[in-house]
C-alpha cells in the first residue's frame, strides 16, 4: 500500500452528522476505524497536536505557516513535515498565497472525531 494512496471514502469526513455512534455506545466498524485512524495517529504527536490547536483557534479560522514556525524550537522543514502529516490525515486544508501557505482546520472531521470519543451514556429505555 503506497503512502500516497488516497484515503478510504467510506465515511463522509465533511458531514455535519457524526459518522457513527460514540465508541462508548457501539463497536466501531473496521471500515470506519480504517478511515478515522490516520487522523487520530496524526494527532498523537505533541507538535502536531499543538499545530492543530493553533490552526483551529486562529483568528479568521486560518493560520500562516509564517506564524506557526516561530512558535517551535524546530526547523522549518520539520514543521512542514508535521503540517503535511496533518494535511494527509484530512485534518487541515492548505492554500498557497504567494510565498506563504495558509492552513485551515476541517471542522467536519474534527466533529466526527469528537463525536466518536463522546462518553455520554446511551439513552436508557426505562418504561
Amino acid at each position: 500500500m503506497s503512502k500516497q494512496q488516497a484515503p478510504l471514502a467510506l465515511v463522509d469526513l465533511n458531514a455535519d452528522a457524526p459518522c457513527c455512534p460514540p465508541l462508548a455506545q457501539r463497536r466501531v466498524p473496521a471500515e470506519t476505524a480504517a478511515v478515522l485512524a490516520p487522523a487520530f495517529k496524526a494527532l498523537g504527536d505533541p507538535v502536531r497536536l499543538q499545530l492543530m490547536s493553533m490552526i483551529a483557534s486562529a483568528e479568521g479560522g486560518e493560520a500562516c505557516v509564517c506564524d506557526l514556525t516561530p512558535a517551535f524550537d524546530l526547523t522549518g522543514p520539520t514543521i512542514s513535515h508535521h503540517l503535511k502529516t496533518l494535511r494527509e490525515a484530512g485534518l487541515v486544508d492548505a492554500e498557497r498565497r504567494g510565498t506563504w501557505v495558509y492552513y485551515r482546520a476541517r471542522p467536519g472531521i474534527l466533529r466526527q472525531l469528537a463525536a466518536l470519543l463522546s462518553v455520554e451514556p446511551a439513552p436508557s429505555s426505562q418504561a
